[in-house]
């Protein structure tokens, strides 16, 4: 108890830990009883180092929750006796932070004492707001790859640290910890957990030691002692307790991006079992489900395209169906899409090819139309030769007569190249039946026989 701080402040203070949470409760104290994150707190490490030095960086930490993020700032506030002040991005505004580097300032003038500002979420503040701390900030937080939201100038300022998920190993570590302490932690209630409900509780928690300490003592207490006053949790109190997973995910984050690209590359690699995973992913992180509709649209016609027709029209009908029906019913049209599309014939020829044409208009001269492939609308167009030559196929044989349809400079250029999956073989073969008789009037005209 310091000598500014009454009985009362300091009875009030340590109730008040007493009766946190236990993941707030067993908060390390100690970069010793940190666990996991070596690549950031080993000793011979950049950030330790750092503070040995006297040296402390400007610095971001980014990794999934409950992965020790704000643990390691009030460490690193600690090691270098600084004041933490910490403020949440999701709560606070412009002017909590310019009161906080007011009086930052004040207390480095007046006591030597450095200021560690501690902005939890940093990447919910908007660009104005990042900008304000700018010339400030000395950490940062953030769920979320900082490339997504924090602003260039911040990012250049910051040594990004990124934090793991912990490993099952770590957690079975920290919960094991949790009930053997018996200062902070469950030991007086002379708690246990069978072999079941610690490999339920280290799975559903998905390394995040917060969720699995708040369960573990919701479901302690829970638990009726016997009469030896032990209490033994069994899988089906620690199920009880969790009740859910908790997916880690934002639909306006990395993971979104990071999800969507595995659903997608798995129908395009043509794994119906991993894009139902990846789908049922995203349903149950409350996507939006005519976002993953649109990217089937996206998905049938770049990459099955012609080999197989009917995928676009699947792709639409099962946004359509989404639009009509909403979830949960919507999800069913979605599955259903999700397999016929990775179960279908891939080709991207058709996008390939358009990619090729636009380069070319991009790069070449745009030479004007032909004028056989113009349309005479007027007398004088037709006098100066719009039409002129023009073969309308429907006047030969089979619906179809060679003619070149490129501008001079482009002659002869192909752009689509069917490919031999699915229906897109029908369509390869029909086309070079028909441009093979040009390619041998061609050859003919050139060794002048045609």
């Amino acid at each position: 108890m310091s000598s500014s701080e009454s009985l009362f402040e300091h009875g009030r203070k340590t109730q008040a830990e007493r009766d946190a949470p236990l993941a707030e409760r067993m908060r390390p104290s100690t970069f010793e009883e940190f666990v996991g994150q070596d690549q950031i707190v080993d000793p011979e490490r950049v950030l330790l180092k750092s503070i040995a030095a006297g040296r402390l960086p400007s610095f971001i930490l980014w990794g999934p929750p409950g992965t020790g993020k704000t643990t390691l700032a009030r460490l690193v506030a600690t090691s270098t006796q600084s004041d933490f002040q910490p403020v949440s991005a999701v709560t606070s505004g412009v002017a909590d932070l310019r009161r906080i580097v007011g009086e930052a300032k004040d207390r480095k003038g007046m006591h030597q004492q450095s200021t560690i500002l501690f902005v939890d979420e940093i990447h919910r503040f908007n660009k104005a707001q990042q900008d304000v701390i700018l010339p400030h900030v000395e950490d940062g937080t953030t769920t979320e790859n900082p490339s997504f939201e924090v602003i260039a100038p911040l990012l250049s300022r910051c040594r990004v640290f990124a934090l793991q998920s912990l490993t099952p190993e770590q957690m079975e570590a920290i919960i094991n910890r949790a009930l053997a302490n018996s200062e902070r932690g469950l030991a007086p209630l002379k708690a246990k957990l069978d072999e079941d409900a610690l490999a339920h509780l280290i799975n559903i928690s998905n390394g995040d030691a917060r969720i699995a300490l708040n369960a573990l003592e919701t479901a302690v207490y829970a638990f009726t002692p016997d009469t030896d006053g032990n209490r033994l949790i069994d899988l089906e109190t620690i199920s009880d307790a969790l009740q859910r997973r908790s997916p880690m995910y934002d639909k306006a984050g990395e993971s979104h991006y990071d999800t969507i690209s595995a659903f997608i590359k798995s129908i395009r690699g043509s794994s119906p079992d991993g894009a139902l995973y990846w789908l049922a992913r995203m349903i149950e992180s409350g996507e939006d489900p005519l976002f993953i509709a649109r990217r089937l649209v996206i998905l049938a016609a770049e990459d099955i395209g012609l080999a197989d027709p009917q995928a676009l029209p699947v792709a639409v009908a099962a946004q359509q169906a989404v639009h009509l029906l909403g979830m949960p019913e919507g999800r069913i049209p979605l599955a259903e899409a999700t397999v016929y599309l990775a179960a279908a014939p891939k080709s991207n020829s058709a996008y390939a090819a358009l990619n090729q044409a636009m380069k070319d208009v991009r790069e070449q001269a745009n030479e004007p139309v032909p004028l056989h492939l113009r349309n005479a609308v007027t007398g004088m167009m037709k006098d100066m030769g719009y039409g002129k030559d023009y073969k309308y196929s429907h006047d030969y044989e089979g619906n179809f007569e060679a003619q070149e349809y490129l501008p001079p400079s482009l002659e002869g250029r192909r752009y689509y190249r069917p490919s031999d999956e699915g229906a897109e073989k029908g369509i390869r073969d029909r086309l070079n039946s028909w441009w093979a008789g040009r390619t041998k009037r061609a050859k003919g005209s050139d060794d002048g026989k045609g």
